[in-house]
C-alpha cells in the first residue's frame, strides 16, 4: 500500500482539512480495489458465463466503479482555484525600456506593455501619459490621460516642456492642462469605413485641442481670437518635431483640433497642413449722409440738374403736325 504524506505547514486550516479528506477517500478506494483484485486472483468468486458461451472472470477486465466523494468532503471551486500549480511561479516583471527610463525623468505615466487589437491595431511599449513635468517641476496634466507609444509620449512631453510652456510664460500664470481630444483608438483614417489604418490605431498619434493656464484661461489652437503670432510659433514647433501635423484647411476633418503623429514615410517626408486663420476684417462705418439728411440740406441753383434736350426727330414731327392743322 502506498503511503501519502500531507505537507500542511504552508496551508490554511480549511484547505488542509479539505485535502486531508480527499486523500483519505482516495486511499480507501485504493485499498478496496486492491482487496477485490486479490479475491479475483484466489478464485473466491465463481466465474460467470459471458456472451457467446465464453466464461469470463468477473474482475479480469472490469474497472472499479468511479469514486464519489461525499459533498461534505468535496472542496468548493474557490478552494481548487486557490491551489497553486505544481512548479508554477509568478512571471517576472518586465524591466522598463530605455524609452521609459528617459520618460520617467520628465513625465508621470503608467506602463501598459504591448497593446494587441483587431487587425493591425496595437503597439509595443505603450504607456498612459498622465502628467508632463516642466523644468521648474510644475506639472501639466494631460486630460484625459493619453495612451501612446513610449516614443510618441516622449516627443509630446518634450514639445510641451521645451516649446509650448515657454511660449506661454509671458501670459502670467503657469501652464496646467493639455486638452487631449483623442489618442489610441483602433479605427481608419478620419473614421472613414474601409480607409487605411489611422496612426491612432498604432498608438502613434495625439489630437490636441489646446492648453489651459492656472487661472482658467484657455488657448485653443484653432481659435482665431488667440494671438496669431503665438499660433504661428506653435505650428512651427509642432511641424519641426512631428511627422504629421493636420489642422484647419487640411482635409475638413481637423477644423476643431490639431492632429500630431510620428508616421514613418519614405525619405523622412513630413506633412504640415495647418492654416493660421485670422478674424474677418471689421467693416468701417459709412460716413455718407442718410436720405433724410440729403433732402433737408439746401441745394444751390447751380447744383439743380437740367432736363435732357429733346431729340431732333421729335421737333420735326411736331412741326409737320402743326402745318397740317393749319392747312385744314
Amino acid at each position: 500500500m502506498a503511503v501519502i504524506f500531507l505537507h500542511s505547514c504552508s496551508m490554511t486550516p480549511e484547505i488542509s482539512r479539505v485535502k486531508f479528506a480527499v486523500v483519505m477517500a482516495l486511499s480507501m478506494a485504493a485499498l478496496m480495489g486492491a482487496g477485490l483484485g486479490a479475491a479475483a486472483q484466489t478464485g473466491s468468486q465463481p466465474a460467470t458465463p459471458a456472451r457467446g458461451g465464453r466464461v469470463a472472470h468477473p474482475y479480469s477486465s472490469a474497472r472499479p466503479p468511479p469514486l464519489v466523494i461525499p459533498e461534505q468532503f468535496a472542496p468548493p471551486q474557490e478552494a481548487y482555484a486557490s491551489f497553486s500549480e505544481a512548479g508554477g511561479a509568478a512571471p517576472a516583471p518586465t524591466p522598463p525600456s530605455a524609452c521609459q527610463m528617459r520618460l520617467a525623468k520628465i513625465a508621470v505615466f503608467q506602463a501598459l506593455g504591448t497593446l494587441v487589437g483587431p487587425g493591425d491595431c496595437g503597439a509595443p511599449d505603450a504607456v498612459q501619459l498622465q502628467t508632463v513635468v516642466l523644468p521648474d517641476q510644475t506639472k501639466v496634466t494631460v486630460t484625459p490621460p493619453a495612451t501612446l507609444r513610449c516614443t510618441m509620449a516622449e516627443q509630446v512631453t518634450e514639445w510641451v516642456r521645451d516649446d509650448v510652456a515657454p511660449s506661454l510664460a509671458h501670459s502670467g500664470p503657469p501652464l496646467r492642462v493639455l486638452d487631449n481630444f483623442d489618442s489610441y483608438e483602433c479605427r481608419g483614417r478620419n473614421r472613414v469605413r474601409a480607409a487605411a489604418l489611422s496612426e491612432h490605431g498604432r498608438a502613434d498619434a495625439l489630437d490636441v485641442r489646446g492648453f489651459r493656464l492656472a487661472d482658467g484661461r484657455e488657448f485653443r489652437l484653432v481659435d482665431i481670437n488667440i494671438a496669431k503670432d503665438w499660433r504661428e510659433k506653435t505650428r512651427a514647433s509642432a511641424c519641426a518635431r512631428f511627422s504629421t501635423v493636420l489642422g484647419p484647411g487640411s482635409d475638413g476633418y481637423h477644423e476643431e483640433h490639431i492632429h500630431l503623429d510620428l508616421a514613418e514615410r519614405h525619405n523622412g517626408y513630413k506633412l504640415c497642413q495647418w492654416e493660421i486663420r485670422e478674424p474677418p476684417p471689421v467693416q468701417a462705418e459709412s460716413t455718407a449722409p442718410s436720405p433724410d439728411e440729403t433732402d433737408a440740406a439746401e441745394i444751390s441753383a447751380d447744383e439743380v440738374p437740367l432736363p435732357r434736350p429733346r431729340p431732333m426727330a421729335a421737333n420735326l414731327t411736331n412741326s409737320r403736325a402743326a402745318k397740317k392743322s393749319e392747312s385744314k
